[in-house]
């Protein structure tokens, strides 16, 4: 019997043209007065993660940052898994010698070094999850997600690694370069992060109990609800950790091949109500006499 459902937001719960569709915000309603806990699992900030819900009229738990932190349903913090300040320097800087452009997330905010790569980098982001979608509707999403997400332009990282009151989340790094990404990652080997990613051209950087299928053990043991009775939704390698955890993975008709093989089913595309059509279906086999 299913008692928590785990969704993930970009290529997933969210349409190509990033909104919640009518029937995933109805089905999650339904599985909500059904009793069943329905929660967010995203690699974006709580600030941006909590404007679409709010504006689709969704109230529910929500972990952000791809795990490092985990929201109540009214906001409060329930934890937080940042990387240590010294560790996230070292890895910025070599990040800096291999001219990899990168975001740092903390608990204030999203911070970038270039407000025109910024753009960019978010339309990759949606592209990566997206990829037949229209590229100039992408550039008004994007700019629309660098002003709600309280996306702060900065000269320098630096100042944030030594800052008490900044904890660092997570760093996303972008390159088409994949030899370049592969000797990321090879450098990465000797810190206790997690890498994922939830694109092609894309590296998500997180302390090593910062994942989602973490954060996901983490929530349901807090509600007391098992994890063979969790159903997780997604699309992408950073959502393959709740995939491995839980009792029922599906996976997006929009994922590829080898996120598709790690799942249990395999519902409709997130521009085909995927979300919703696993949610039902999840209802009808919690309570079989509806």
């Amino acid at each position: 019997m299913i008692k928590c459902i785990a969704s993930d937001m970009d290529g997933t719960l969210l349409s190509s043209k990033q909104t919640i569709s009518e029937e995933n915000r109805t089905a999650i309603k339904r599985a909500q007065e059904s009793g069943i806990e329905v929660v967010i699992a995203t690699g974006r900030s709580y600030q941006e993660a909590i404007y679409l819900l709010q504006e689709a009229g969704i109230s529910c738990p929500i972990i952000t940052t791809n795990g490092a932190e985990i929201r109540s349903e009214t906001g409060e913090r329930i934890a937080s898994f940042p990387l240590q300040g010294e560790k996230a320097r070292k890895i910025a800087d070599y990040l800096d010698q291999k001219e990899m452009y990168y975001e740092v997330f903390t608990n204030e905010g999203t911070y970038i070094k270039d407000y025109e790569k910024g753009l960019a980098t978010i339309i990759d982001i949606l592209s990566s999850a997206n990829p037949y979608f229209d590229p100039d509707r992408f550039l008004e999403n994007a700019k629309e997600r660098i002003k709600r997400e309280s996306v702060r332009i900065i000269d320098d990282y630096q100042p944030l690694f030594v800052d008490p009151n900044i904890e660092i989340l997570k760093i996303l790094a972008f390159s088409l370069d994949v030899g370049k990404k592969k000797e990321v990652e090879q450098y990465l080997l000797q810190f206790d992060v997690a890498v994922s990613s939830s694109g092609y051209d894309n590296l998500e950087i997180t302390d090593i109990h910062a994942q989602k299928g973490l954060a996901l053990e983490y929530f349901t043991r807090e509600r007391k609800i098992k994890m063979e009775e969790t159903m997780a939704i997604g699309d992408s390698y950073n959502d393959l950790s709740m995939f491995s955890r839980v009792g029922m993975a599906v996976a997006m008709g929009n994922a590829n091949a080898e996120i598709k093989e790690k799942a249990d089913q395999v519902t409709a595309t997130n521009d085909e109500n995927g979300v919703a059509k696993a949610i039902l279906q999840s209802l009808k086999i919690s309570n079989p006499r509806e």
